[in-house]
């Protein structure tokens, strides 16, 4: 009679630590979405810019100088930059550029993954899983500071294009969520050209491509002034 009744107790005791521990999972779970919606609320102020900035990319075996760009975004996702001749090697879509493109949707689930620090900031790690199965991204990990609900850090995996990571600093854009300057890199050998797009090859360099799928690819943009909400004609971006 004494161990069924321990072996009951200790059933219970189970149950109760599955049921707890399952409660907590759902609390972290609805504060994560919570505060992504928040972020996105804040991201969901700019309906559209016009930016200037200086595009900086490094790039093995390209020649890609310093360049003045202008950069236009429009909701929902449009989103073209410009430079002085050459081109642009950006990921494509320019998910690293726009965050907003990154929680467009309510069609994901968010999960808490803890805390860290970025640059001396405090900020929340969350995980975003699409919940559409045929998303080009697999999986988003996004470091928010909490306080000032701002994506402090990204890193996103695509089915087709690699693993991207961008550090975004803010200044008096911030209360649009607009950073300052971006930061980012990807794999060479995850980068797919768009068709008909040829690379300028450094002739002090072998123009050897396998070379280049070895390489990391590294991106940054100043920016030095936005116009937010003015409209921006659609024509910009055919």
């Amino acid at each position: 009679m004494h161990c069924a009744f321990n072996k009951f107790y200790r059933m219970k005791k189970f149950v109760l630590i599955l049921f707890i521990t399952h409660c907590s999972l759902f609390i972290h779970a609805q504060d994560a979405t919570a505060l992504i919606n928040k972020v996105k609320a804040k991201l969901d102020k700019v309906n559209d810019y016009t930016a200037t900035g200086v595009l900086k990319t490094d790039v093995a075996f390209i020649k890609a100088p310093v360049s003045k760009v202008v950069v236009y975004f429009k909701k929902p996702n449009h989103f073209r930059l410009q430079k002085n001749g050459g081109i642009s090697v950006l990921p494509k879509g320019g998910i690293s550029v726009n965050m907003g493109t990154i929680i467009s949707t309510n069609n994901f689930t968010a999960l808490d993954a803890g805390e860290t620090n970025i640059n001396n900031t405090k900020t929340k790690v969350v995980k975003l899983l699409p919940n559409d199965e045929n998303s080009d991204v697999v999986l988003s990990t996004l470091y928010i500071d909490e306080a000032n609900l701002l994506i402090k850090k990204a890193v996103t995996t695509t089915r087709d294009n690699g693993t991207y990571e961008v550090v975004l600093s803010y200044g008096k854009y911030a209360d649009y969520a607009l950073p300052d300057k971006v930061q980012f890199s990807f794999n060479a050998k995850d980068y797919k050209l768009p068709k008909g797009v040829t690379l300028d090859f450094d002739d002090s360099q072998p123009a050897d491509k396998e070379k280049l799928k070895n390489k990391k690819g590294k991106v940054e943009i100043d920016y030095a002034s936005y116009i937010i909400n003015k409209g921006v004609d659609d024509k910009v971006f055919e």
